[in-house]
């Protein structure tokens, strides 16, 4: 029997009953939407995630972190030293499997003005040059501080686009691009010349509107993108490297933080210490190596700890998984609703035609080919709601997004979508499984007295 002339008597057969055949394939239609959809919006957040931990520094970063002493030394909590330089020298000529060492000396209460022009930063942080290949920085204008600037506490500060968009306006909104490269700017009060700017650090999603933007008339663009919506959290990495202000660490110890420790001592604590590992694939024996290293410098006391991006990336995985978890099973639900409505309609359709199929026994017929033609009808029935399916997806996508915008666009993938039609044309066979073994078994003599 010729396959194709079967699938064309099948599609005969549907298009002689168009709107009985689009109920049947209704339910594969929402059935396969749901799947590529669902698909869609979880490979959007995975992405989103992804690029958020790149933003932060890679999988290989680590940060040392304070924890409080365990209990069994709760009497030596008043000696922990904390986080000092100590620790960074340390690190930096015991840990071979350690290739980059960062300190970074923080400012809680950070005020930034220009004028009559006030902007409150992401991160005020003192740090030595290495904090760019740390936290994988771009300086797009004007240079980094040198070792001059870091041994005599200049007041210099490099910028992230952000805060050159508060204090000297945003390109979007003025139309020309401002490089702020020699202004003075003051923090807490104090006076500090900008000599570099990082570039604007963008989503994928962030980087289409900015280019849809300047597309558009000035007084209609839209101006910084928005995160909100189920993928809010993808964009947060981004803008807070663009509103991050840094200067040299020796600057922030002598201007601002000399004068801050108790009953006059100056408090050499660091805000946070950033290492990376040189091969990801060693990282617990980097880990242990940092650890050996930081208990000689502590004196035995424990409180410090190391948060990995590993462990971000496990999370993230596991939201992933938890996602298309979730979202399968609702769709298999679906498919298997869809696969129950056709062989309900397939049922119906060899009661409408047990005199044809008698007829075509009686002219030669097997059994095998009454049963192939029905199984046939049933699977293009289960495709052809799987291709309209897969079109519907676009659709349902573009209303999720705008009803609830996100910095995590939904991408539709080939594999997505070859995985729901083949689903679908499973459904089909089964479907239409008991339908065809029916119709097969019909005697023709009965089936030629049916009324």
């Amino acid at each position: 029997m010729n396959i194709w002339n079967t699938i064309s008597v099948g599609l005969k057969e549907i298009w002689a009953h168009k709107f009985r055949s689009f109920l049947t394939m209704l339910g594969i239609i929402l059935g396969v939407a749901s799947l590529v959809a669902m698909a869609a919006l979880v490979k959007g957040m995975e992405n989103g995630m992804r690029e958020t931990m790149v933003a932060m520094g890679g999988a290989d970063k680590v940060l040392i972190e304070d924890q409080p002493v365990p209990p069994e030394q709760i009497h030596l909590a008043d000696e922990a030293p904390g986080k000092t330089m100590a620790d960074v020298y340390a690190l930096r000529q015991s840990a071979p499997l350690i290739s980059l060492v960062s300190p970074e000396m923080g400012l809680l209460d950070c005020t930034l003005t220009r004028g009559d022009k006030i902007f409150e930063p992401s991160e005020c942080v003192g740090v030595w040059p290495e904090v760019v290949e740390m936290n994988l920085h771009i300086l797009e204008h004007g240079r980094f501080f040198n070792q001059i600037d870091e041994q005599n506490a200049h007041s210099v500060c490099v910028i992230g686009t952000g805060v050159r968009d508060e204090l000297f306006g945003d390109p979007l909104k003025t139309g020309q691009e401002i490089i702020p490269i020699g202004e003075s700017i003051n923090i807490n009060g104090q006076p500090f010349t900008i000599v570099g700017m990082f570039e604007k650090y963008q989503s994928e999603y962030e980087k289409k509107q900015t280019e849809i933007d300047k597309n558009k008339p000035l007084e209609k663009q839209s101006g910084p993108v928005r995160m909100k919506g189920w993928g809010g959290k993808g964009g947060w990495a981004f803008t807070r490297k663009n509103n991050t202000i840094y200067m040299p660490l020796n600057t922030m110890w002598i201007k601002f933080r000399s004068a801050s420790g108790t009953n006059g001592i100056p408090d050499p604590r660091l805000s946070d210490i950033d290492i990376k590992v040189k091969d990801i694939e060693k990282l617990e024996p980097a880990l242990q190596q940092a650890r050996n290293i930081l208990m000689h410098t502590h004196h035995g006391i424990e409180d410090f700890n190391f948060r990995t991006q590993e462990n971000q990336l496990e999370s993230i995985n596991r939201q992933i998984t938890n996602a298309r978890m979730s979202g399968g099973i609702i769709a298999l639900i679906s498919l298997f609703v869809g696969g129950i409505g056709i062989m309900n309609i397939m049922l119906a359709s060899i009661n409408e035609r047990i005199r044809e199929i008698g007829i075509c026994k009686a002219v030669g017929a097997t059994g095998t080919a009454i049963f192939t033609q029905i199984l046939v009808e049933s699977v293009v029935i289960a495709i052809l709601g799987a291709l309209a399916g897969i079109a519907a997806s676009y659709g349902f996508v573009q209303i999720l997004v705008w009803v609830t915008p996100t910095g995590n666009s939904p991408v539709i993938t080939s594999d997505t979508m070859l995985l729901a039609v083949a689903f679908s044309a499973a459904v089909g066979i089964i479907a239409g499984f008991f339908p065809a073994a029916k119709a097969a078994r019909l005697h023709p003599i009965q089936a030629l007295r049916y009324d």
